[in-house]
């Protein structure tokens, strides 16, 4: 019989309740299985003593004591790291009750796509900027989501033909990295994909293309297909996104199911208050942790943690005031720790004239530091091979950018990004999301065909909250009074966005 790695955690999670460490075990069964040496010259042995004297297993690690009387100041200490390394897990967790509570695929409020678990819905063109369910969206693609519990459902995902189109489907785990590679820069083939969690046991049914594995039961999947600015390019998109369609596997055919996604029902949900959904609620985050390590298994490496969390969690169930100090340090650390990634300069690392570049994107692995700090500004990256995201807050003499003035982006020729996807340059405002405006314009970049260029072939864009004027207001961005932010995109970077050898231009302020 295989044993899973949930039993090997449930077994473990058992030994510490019963105040037996799996170590102590270990050691119990290696002294019993020693054989005892009896000297020719002696009746006998104390098998005490020869017990004590055999060697002691290598592979021995003392697990955390149970029972003890943890005291407020060590709680603290590890209730501020569980609430920075679980802080994406229970984001995912929360942002999937919320999504699959949809009847069926269609719009919530209007603006973004909500299904039930083990579906997706599709938008039909570009999200709207009234959109808050997660910040910094861009308007060069047409979006989908979906929640799933793959263990329980393995749901079948179709991938129409999309000719010469760039698409990604960017599957997540729980822990917010990617999982499969579909999509344009892989090659994948157009055909039904079979999205399987770790301990689905079944076979490939007849008609699947490929089945794609992901490490935890809860996973989500966000299709993004590009789209220019035309409305030509709006009416050819149509025949493909129907076709993106997510269902269980017992509503597998093997045809391709169609849904019109412009005449899917718009679901009524909670208002916006113009910032993101509030995902992580630190006052609650400490009743939900416990969920998060169940169903994410431990990284190698990550076991000494997995020990510390699940102490603090048994110390604080048997003690009440010890509880109200783990909600306390969840507060504490919300505003000291947390709230600081939604500042640039504390994602990724450095790129040149004043921007951050993305690191570990969708793959962050041990990378807790950008694991929450994408999940607190952006969440749901791709990849760094399929997406490199450039942002600031600044321009390029290091002061914050705000609508009040001008600002001139200038590529040199032949210095926009190197893609073999598309580029972008998007503004949003201080909440990282769209600011609204009358030429309904957030992006400029390879989607635009309108573009104008300088005499020596370089490229100028214009941000600020004052249009640049004539010809120029082809190339503007319109920005807030206040504060704002820049962001690049590059998507399927070639080898100076891979290697990082591109740098992006210095934000000039001329007014």
């Amino acid at each position: 019989m295989t044993t899973s790695s949930n039993d090997l955690a449930a077994t473990r999670r058992d030994a510490l309740k019963s105040g037996i460490g799996a170590a102590s075990l270990a050691a119990l069964a290696t002294r019993a299985a020693a054989p005892v040496a009896i000297s020719t010259t002696t009746v006998a042995v104390s098998t005490t003593a020869q017990a004590q004297r055999a060697p002691a297993p290598t592979n021995a690690v003392t697990e955390p004591a149970t029972g003890i009387v943890m005291f407020p100041d060590y709680a603290k200490a590890i209730a501020q790291m569980a609430y920075i390394w679980g802080w994406p897990m229970i984001n995912m967790i929360n942002r999937r009750a919320a999504i699959t509570q949809a009847p069926q695929p269609g719009h919530l409020n209007g603006v973004l796509p909500a299904a039930p678990r083990g579906q997706i819905a599709m938008l039909d063109d570009y999200i709207e900027p009234s959109e808050t369910f997660v910040t910094c969206p861009n308007q060069d693609v047409v979006y989908g989501l979906g929640f799933f519990s793959l263990d329980e459902e393995p749901v079948v995902i179709q991938v129409p033909d999309f000719g010469d189109r760039f698409w990604i489907y960017a599957l997540y785990d729980a822990r917010t990295d990617q999982f499969g590679e579909l999509g344009k820069p892989y090659g994948s083939r157009p055909g039904f994909y079979l999205l399987a969690g770790p301990n689905w046991k079944g076979l490939k049914p007849s008609g699947i293309t490929e089945i794609v594995r992901c490490s935890t039961s809860l996973a989500n999947a966000i299709p993004r297909i590009f789209q220019d600015d035309t409305p030509e390019d709006k009416k050819a998109i149509q025949q493909v996104i129907n076709q993106v369609v997510v269902y269980p596997l017992k509503d597998f055919t093997g045809k391709m199911k169609t849904i019109d996604w412009s005449k899917v029902p718009d679901i009524q949900g909670p208002k916006s208050d113009g910032e993101e959904t509030k995902w992580v609620i630190p006052e609650k985050f400490f009743d939900q942790f416990g969920e998060a390590i169940d169903i994410v298994d431990p990284l190698p490496g990550e076991e000494a943690l997995y020990g510390q969390f699940r102490l603090l969690l048994d110390a604080a169930a048997r003690d009440p005031e010890l509880k109200k100090v783990l909600v306390a340090t969840a507060v504490d650390t919300e505003e000291k720790v947390i709230e600081q990634f939604f500042q640039w300069k504390h994602n990724g690392r450095p790129a040149g004239n004043g921007w951050n570049r993305s690191t570990n994107n969708a793959q962050f692995g041990l990378d807790y530091f950008n694991r929450t700090g994408t999940a607190k500004s952006n969440m749901f990256d791709n990849r760094p091979t399929e997406t490199q995201y450039f942002y600031t807050d600044n321009d390029g003499a290091g002061v914050e950018l705000n609508g009040g003035k001008s600002y001139e982006i200038t590529f040199a020729k032949g210095e926009e990004p190197p893609v073999n996807g598309f580029w972008s340059l998007t503004l949003y405002n201080d909440k990282h999301l769209f600011h609204a405006n009358d030429l309904r314009r957030y992006s400029l970049g390879t989607k635009n065909k309108n573009l104008k260029r300088n005499a020596d072939g370089s490229l100028t864009l214009y941000a600020g909250a004052k249009s640049p004027g004539g010809d120029k207001q082809t190339n503007w961005l319109p920005a807030p009074d206040g504060h704002f932010s820049l962001y690049i995109r590059a998507y399927w970077g070639k080898d100076g966005i891979l290697n990082g050898s591109w740098t992006p231009p210095a934000i000039k302020k001329v007014a």
